[in-house]
C-alpha cells in the first residue's frame, strides 16, 4: 500500500494539533483535502500541504479518492458527517464526543460496523505513557481490586471562548464543562477502573458563565459494578486551566495522575512516569502530544488491517456517563443503569 490519502473536516481551534501530527507522519500519509464552513480557514490549512485541495462543502470531499477522514467539527455535526464518510467507504477518526445523544452514537456504531471501515474516537490521553503502564498493572491484577477513584478538573473558559454559533448550547454542543472538557478525565477513570457503570447521582449548575445556557460546574458520585465509587468534580470558571488530577485507589496501591505525569505507589515503592515532551504538538499545552500517538496507531490499523483500540463502542462509554450525570441532575434522581 502506498501513502494513505487523508482529509480533515473542520479547520478550527483543534486543527493545529492535526496539522503538526500530519507533518510528523508524512512518511505514511498525503494530506489531500481540507473542509471548513469558513472557506478561508480551509484554504489556510490546505496551503500547509502540497496537492491539498479545499472547500466549504463536505460534498466536494466525498467526490475525492480518500482513505481516511478526520472529523474535527462541532459536536452536533458528528453523526451526519461520520456516516456520510463511512458510507463512501472511507475510514474515519473523529474527535470526541462521539455524538451528543446515545441514539446518534448507536447509529454511528451501526454504520461503522456495517461499512467494514475502520472507525475510531479520539481519547488521546489513554496514550499517556503512565496511563498505559497503570492500565497494564490493573488488568494483570498487580494493583489488586479497584476500590475508589476521583477526578478534578479546574479550568478557565472566558466568555470569548463561547463567541461562536455552537458552543454553550445544549442543542449543538450537548452540554458544557462535562461533555467538552471533563469527558477526557471521565474516560480515563472508566478506562482504568475497567467496569460497567451501575448508578449515577449528579449535580450541574451555571454559577459564573452567565453568557451560556450550559453548565459551568458539575459533580457526581458514580458507582461501578465492581464496587468502585468514583467522585467527579469539574468546573471551567476557575482563574486558570490547572493540570487535571485523577486518583485510582486499589488494594495494593494508588495511581495518581497530574497533568500528563503518572505516579504509581505499589508494595511500598513509588514510581513517577514522566511524559514524553519531545514531539511538537501545536495548540494548547494542556492538550498534550498524544493526538500524534493515537493518529499514528489509527493509520497503522488501516495499513496493516488491525483492530482499532478506541472504537465507537469505547467512545460511547464516557458519553454514557456524561449524559447520565445530566439526566440525574435534571431529574434530581439517582440514575440506575441497565447494562
Amino acid at each position: 500500500m502506498g501513502k494513505l490519502k487523508i482529509a480533515i473536516i473542520g479547520c478550527g481551534r483543534i486543527s493545529v494539533v492535526y496539522k503538526e501530527a500530519f507533518k510528523n507522519l508524512s512518511d505514511r500519509i498525503e494530506v489531500r483535502f481540507a473542509v471548513d464552513k469558513v472557506l478561508d480557514r480551509a484554504e489556510s490549512f490546505a496551503k500547509e500541504f502540497e496537492q491539498c485541495s479545499f472547500s466549504d462543502r463536505i460534498e466536494d470531499l466525498l467526490e475525492e479518492d480518500l482513505d481516511v477522514v478526520h472529523i474535527c467539527t462541532p459536536h452536533f455535526l458528528h453523526k451526519e458527517q461520520i456516516i456520510k464518510c463511512l458510507d463512501k467507504g472511507i475510514h474515519v477518526l473523529t474527535e470526541k464526543p462521539l455524538a451528543i445523544t446515545l441514539q446518534d452514537a448507536d447509529a454511528i456504531i451501526e454504520a461503522a460496523n456495517s461499512s467494514g471501515r475502520k472507525f475510531g474516537v479520539i481519547f488521546q490521553n489513554r496514550y499517556i505513557e503512565g496511563v498505559v503502564k497503570a492500565k497494564q498493572l490493573i488488568d494483570n491484577g498487580e494493583m489488586g481490586k479497584v476500590l475508589g477513584a476521583w477526578s478534578s478538573l479546574t479550568w478557565w473558559r472566558p466568555p470569548s471562548y463561547y463567541e461562536c454559533d455552537w458552543k454553550g448550547s445544549w442543542e449543538k454542543e450537548g452540554g458544557g464543562v462535562l461533555i467538552d472538557q471533563a469527558i477526557h478525565s471521565i474516560d480515563l477513570v472508566q478506562h482504568l477502573v475497567g467496569s460497567k457503570v451501575k448508578w449515577i447521582k449528579g449535580q450541574i449548575d451555571n454559577r459564573v458563565l452567565k453568557s451560556v445556557e450550559v453548565e459551568d460546574v458539575a459533580s457526581a458520585a458514580i458507582g461501578f459494578e465492581n464496587g468502585c465509587i468514583y467522585s467527579l468534580f469539574a468546573t471551567n470558571y476557575y482563574t486558570k486551566s490547572s493540570p487535571i488530577q485523577i486518583e485510582i485507589m486499589c488494594d495494593n496501591g494508588i495511581i495518581n495522575i497530574k497533568g500528563f505525569d503518572v505516579t504509581i505507589e505499589k508494595d511500598g515503592e513509588r514510581t513517577t512516569i514522566e511524559h514524553n515532551d519531545k514531539i511538537e504538538s501545536g495548540g494548547q499545552g494542556y492538550w498534550g502530544i498524544y493526538h500524534y500517538y493515537q493518529i499514528k496507531e489509527f493509520y497503522d490499523n488501516v495499513i496493516e488491517d488491525t483492530p482499532v483500540k478506541v472504537t465507537g463502542y469505547e467512545g460511547k462509554k464516557a458519553l454514557e456517563i456524561v449524559l447520565g450525570v445530566y439526566e440525574s441532575a435534571k431529574e434530581s434522581i439517582k440514575l440506575e443503569i441497565n447494562n
